[in-house]
């Protein structure tokens, strides 16, 4: 009886680990086949553009150059008006004075020159 009761316990542990070993190995094959189901569906297809879209864009990039190209005209307009009255308030000054508006002016020009810069690299 003691022998039954032995062999009963060998095969109930037997059983729990075959048990156990095929559940993790179930699990392994879930998450291996979940990680292929992401690893599909996170990688989007990307139509081609159509000639359409690139004609849209070209045009719009047109567009966007016109009027970075107006903008840098009135600019630089501004810019050499400025700079005429700068000098228009410099040569009323003499060596030991020094205005208040000239300091302004040239602030602003150097702002303004600044801005032009950077409207030529094309933003």
């Amino acid at each position: 009886m003691r022998m039954m009761r032995g062999l009963a316990v060998w095969a109930v542990a037997g059983g729990l680990m075959l048990a156990l070993g095929s559940a993790g190995q179930g699990q392994q094959g879930t998450r291996a086949a979940v990680g292929e189901q992401v690893a599909q569906t996170t990688v989007p297809e990307v139509a081609p553009p159509d000639s359409r879209t690139l004609s849209m864009e070209r045009e719009q990039a047109k567009i966007r150059n016109t009027e970075r190209q107006k903008k840098l005209v009135e600019d630089t307009t501004k810019l050499v008006e400025l700079a005429n009255e700068l000098k228009a308030a410099v040569d009323k000054t003499d060596k030991n004075t020094l205005s208040l508006d000239v300091v302004r002016k040239a602030d602003e020009i150097e702002k303004l020159a600044h801005s032009v810069k950077e409207k030529m690299k094309g933003d």
